[in-house]
């Protein structure tokens, strides 16, 4: 059996859900695991060339690389009325989506989820900048962007540095279409055959199901990839991003992922894709 390597982002809701898998906490037969860490939009772009047999994506991204891969059936990161937050050092005006004209935007990848709503929100010919995501609130910070995109904990952290919240895109998103926001999912590349497809799929759920079955360990775990978080932090955040649509998509899941891919092709955004799931 050869070594399949896995690979996710550095952040803590990551780490809750590949805890089990990354410590041999649970059975995976003859299969063996190389867990490989980077953030989600250098792991969008490996994607883009196929190097990873199992990886996380972005939705947008994910909108590219199809053909080459299919949606795992767990392991989704979907905020349910809450997602990307867009701040800036200036209160929020009446109309952000307007006022965004001519400001220049801190986002942390072309190809995220975050990116990809931002646009749908507030249309095109905005003024972006590419920024590493943890690096975001500083930039807004010290005014080398007047609003950034803020994924990951940075959706909890950035009151502490006098930010103000003008958009929260997964309430935007929830409002609009009724359904919650999908960020980011895992894919298998296609080429393993559905046999060993299957089977990672069920590596998968098994680690996310133990991880909520054994919190505390699993949240210990997670602790070292909260970037500074204090604890009671960090377990908001996990149970953020760790929900039922993570063991499972299920249809409201599901139809979100679609709505999502459908709204951004309408706005030319990204190719016509239906979303193709692993079944297990």
């Amino acid at each position: 059996m050869p070594l399949l390597r896995v690979a996710h982002s550095p952040d803590s809701d990551d780490a809750f859900m590949f805890w089990a898998l990354a410590t041999g906490a649970i059975d995976t037969g003859d299969r063996r695991y190389q867990h490989e860490l980077s953030d989600i939009e250098s792991l969008n772009q490996r994607a883009l060339r196929g190097e990873l047999e199992i990886t996380a994506v972005s939705f947008h991204a994910y909108a590219f690389l199809h053909e080459r891969y299919a949606l795992l059936p767990h392991g989704a990161s979907i905020g349910d009325g809450y997602g990307p937050r867009l701040v800036s050092r200036r209160p929020a005006p009446a109309d952000p989506a307007r006022a965004l004209r001519g400001l220049r935007i801190a986002i942390p990848g072309e190809r995220t989820t975050a990116t990809l709503a931002l646009r749908l929100f507030a249309g095109g010919g905005l003024d972006t900048v590419l920024v590493p995501f943890d690096q975001i609130e500083d930039a807004v910070d010290s005014g080398r962007a007047d609003a950034g995109l803020l994924i990951h904990e940075g959706q909890l952290t950035y009151t502490d540095r006098g930010l103000h919240l003008w958009r929260d895109l997964g309430a935007w998103w929830k409002d609009t279409t009724g359904l919650p926001l999908p960020l980011g999912g895992n894919v298998v590349r296609k080429d393993l055959g559905p046999d060993l497809i299957r089977e990672v799929s069920r590596d998968l759920k098994a680690s996310i199901v133990h991880g909520l079955e054994h919190r505390a360990p699993a949240l210990a775990h997670a602790q070292q990839y909260a970037r500074g978080l204090a604890p009671e932090r960090t377990a908001t955040f996990v149970g953020m991003y760790v929900n039922d649509y993570t063991v499972d998509y299920g249809s409201t899941g599901r139809a979100a992922v679609q709505k999502l891919l459908d709204e951004g092709a309408a706005a030319g955004l990204i190719p016509r894709v239906r979303a193709e799931f692993v079944e297990d």
